[in-house]
């Protein structure tokens, strides 16, 4: 039996991504079963945008409550066996989904899969899942591939590194993942977005000694101090 699939997709000010990652989602080898998009107060051309494709996805409009809230929202709105929140900054590789989800097929105690992928000009090619490297550090993305009755939804309080604040929490209720060890999405990097990709050994710095931190530097380590405290892992 194919398993249903819901893409669930966050936009805030994504007009000019939004039809790659459309047109990369209806591109895939496994037919998805929905496409979910919650446009979060956009004040650029995204409604223009996603009337366009208003007879292949399903368009709900809120105010901008943040990324997570959106992604809560398409999320009570789906009804997959399976769902994936796709940032709309990714393009899929055409067989991302059908991969991702004969790996769950085949490891039903796994609760999600993920995969390498790759970010601007960096690819991050990961690991098989380690609940110790996880509780070390953020690895995995956003973007994998859920089983429905696992996931228990995103926190709206959390406004950075979400994702590993989901999966340590799913961890917290004994659900772990599996990875594909593939380049399965790209992410277009974007200076409006959250995300952004920083060397690592930048962080290694001692940059107070130096008696300046760069601002991005600082806002991930504040980020990180929280998920770190939230979970009770060591500071």
């Amino acid at each position: 039996m194919i398993p249903k699939i819901s893409v669930i997709i966050p936009a805030y000010q994504h007009s000019k991504e939004l039809p790659d990652c459309l047109e990369s989602i209806f591109a895939q080898t496994l037919k998805v079963f929905e496409i979910i998009i919650v446009n979060d107060g956009s004040t650029d051309d995204t409604s223009e945008i996603l009337e366009q494709y208003k007879n292949r996805v399903k368009i709900i409009t809120q105010d901008n409550k943040g990324a997570n809230s959106a992604r809560n929202r398409g999320f009570d709105e789906s009804s997959g066996d399976f769902v994936i929140f796709c940032d709309a900054d990714i393009i899929m590789r055409p067989d991302c989904l059908e991969k991702m989800a004969k790996l769950l097929e085949k490891n039903p105690n796994a609760s999600y899969s993920y995969s390498s992928f790759k970010f601007g000009f960096k690819i991050f090619k990961l690991w098989p899942f380690d609940s110790d490297k996880l509780k070390q550090m953020p690895y995995i993305h956003t973007s994998s591939l859920v089983r429905r009755e696992h996931f228990p939804r995103f926190d709206v309080k959390i406004k950075r590194l979400q994702d590993w604040d989901l999966y340590l929490t799913m961890l917290e209720q004994g659900h772990t993942g599996v990875w594909i060890p593939e380049v399965l999405f790209y992410v277009e990097p974007r200076k409006a977005g959250m995300s952004e990709w920083i060397p690592s050994f930048l962080y290694k710095i001692p940059w107070p000694i130096l008696g300046f931190t760069p601002k991005a530097i600082q806002k991930y380590k504040t980020a990180e101090a929280v998920i770190k405290e939230k979970h009770n892992l060591a500071q």
